[in-house]
């Protein structure tokens, strides 16, 4: 058995919690959610590379800097002075 293979499963439900956060009304577990979305899509990279699909790797690389610049332009949440 190939373990590799089964990173997709992993990969799978780190995505869907990245996208329960990105959705949260929560500026802070929005954020999170970015960066949840980061792990997730080293996760889809490394099993992307091992099984050969190219533009599921290259997708990847895009949802990055997507999810970077949303990581970015989430402002954190104010504090009380």
């Amino acid at each position: 058995m190939d373990y590799l293979d089964l990173l997709q499963w992993p990969a799978m439900a780190v995505t869907l919690i990245a996208s329960w956060l990105v959705a949260s009304r929560g500026i802070s577990k929005r954020n999170w959610g970015f960066w949840v979305f980061l792990i997730s899509n080293l996760l889809w990279i490394i099993w992307g590379v091992k099984s050969q699909s190219w533009a599921l790797v290259v997708l990847q690389v895009g949802l990055i800097i997507m999810n970077i610049r949303g990581a970015m332009k989430t402002e954190p949440e104010a504090t009380a002075s």
